[in-house]
């Protein structure tokens, strides 16, 4: 993985030569650096003598190396420093110096008291990209609520809009929020590196969690609510009806999404419902937009006529957007992701035989690259602080 005669490549990404001493744990924090470091940002996992909670949530191979840990944590190095210890602390502050993003995953207060405030950091490292993901603005009344991805969900609106569509309050059976915001941060801190490349100009970048995934939420949910004397409730209907969900089919289940009036001529054509098109009432765009529950009755009433596989073929023909609705369990074997080599199998040195995926994005002139499996706990301790300057003298002494 990312190595040649035993020696690292140097990193290929556009993030190559960018230090990055990432303070963060659980989901968000660990997706957004572990995206930076896919492209090629020099990751410096700094954990407490416990490491990052997700080193011990679900399945593990090795003590310290579980399933959750493994999905986020690749492309990084591993120090451990007790940032309790004043004698830590001033490593830190050396290595911040030497840094070009510090990035965490406390609460203002809490970064305050720890003694890692924007204006701390700053005053070692003028030029340093100064980045977190509170719950909440830190300039509001909510700066210091703690917030994790079920909370933000359901102030969100996102467990209410489960519940226009199935009847029950739930949230998505992902940690969107904390995802989504991760890649957020991300670009977030590389606008600023940008930004700094310009100006020279370090500055403090912040992504609340709860104004994130409203702006998220509320492309198309704001509706009504984008006119000053909102016409209705919030909320796009077709998103949120009952209907749109994958349609079952003779032998098993098909999602498949018409948009424009050829879209849906053909669609008619292949359900065998050609009197449809000169129907008034699915005739337009606007029409439909007006009867999506009525027009996905129509097509749900169709698609057990034949399998899967059979209106397949039709709607290929008919260049309509289809697939079947696959299960977790399929997509290691799935033809197309084995094709594309989507995901790549790996020996850890230390936990055995270990799966990840690929980086999604493609970069004609600096591609991103895996290079490191997850690091094991403090793993690159010595190698890191040395890196920073310390003797063999120090080191022992911090541990």
């Amino acid at each position: 993985m990312g190595t040649e005669e035993g020696t690292l490549k140097p990193p290929s990404g556009p993030m190559a030569g960018i230090r990055v001493l990432d303070l963060t744990q659980f989901i968000l924090g660990p997706v957004a650096t572990q995206i930076l470091g896919d492209m090629g940002a020099d990751i410096i996992k700094v954990e407490a003598p416990q490491g990052d909670q997700n080193r011990y949530i679900g399945p593990a191979p090795i003590p310290g190396m579980a399933a959750l840990y493994l999905g986020m944590n690749r492309n990084k190095r591993s120090v451990v420093l007790d940032l309790k210890s004043a004698a830590a602390m001033a490593v830190l502050m050396r290595m911040v110096k030497q840094a070009d993003v510090f990035v965490h995953s406390l609460r203002p207060s809490a970064a305050e008291r720890l003694g890692i405030s924007y204006a701390r950091i700053a005053a070692e490292n003028p030029g340093i990209i100064y980045a977190s993901a509170p719950g909440y603005r830190s300039d509001g009344p909510l700066k210091d609520r703690p917030a994790y991805d079920d909370v933000i969900q359901g102030e969100s609106g996102i467990a209410d809009m489960n519940m226009r569509a199935s009847g029950q309050p739930r949230y998505m059976p992902t940690v969107i929020a904390d995802k989504f915001c991760g890649y957020v941060l991300a670009s977030s801190i590389s606008m600023a590196l940008f930004h700094r490349q310009k100006t020279g100009e370090g500055q403090s970048v912040e992504v609340p969690m709860l104004e994130t995934m409203l702006t998220f939420n509320l492309v198309e949910h704001l509706w009504t609510g984008n006119f000053g004397d909102p016409m209705g409730p919030l909320g796009y209907d077709r998103a949120m009806m009952a209907e749109r969900r994958p349609f079952a089919t003779a032998d098993g289940h098909i999602c498949l999404m018409a948009t424009t009036d050829i879209q849906w001529h053909k669609l008619f054509d292949a359900m065998g419902r050609s009197e449809l098109r000169t129907d008034a009432r699915f005739g337009s765009v606007a029409a439909r937009s007006q009867r999506f529950s009525e027009l996905y009755g129509i097509v749900a009433s169709e698609m057990p006529k034949r399998s899967t596989q059979e209106w397949r073929k039709l709607l290929d023909a008919a260049d309509i957007p289809n697939s079947a609705a696959k299960r977790l369990a399929d997509l290691p074997s799935d033809p197309y992701l084995v094709e594309t080599n989507y995901f790549k199998h790996y020996n850890h040195p230390e936990a055995g035989p270990l799966v990840t995926t690929s980086i999604p994005v493609k970069f004609s002139k600096t591609p991103g690259e895996i290079r490191t499996p997850p690091p094991c706990l403090g793993e690159h301790t010595d190698e890191i602080l040395a890196e920073f300057g310390l003797t063999p003298t120090e080191i022992a002494g911090l541990k």
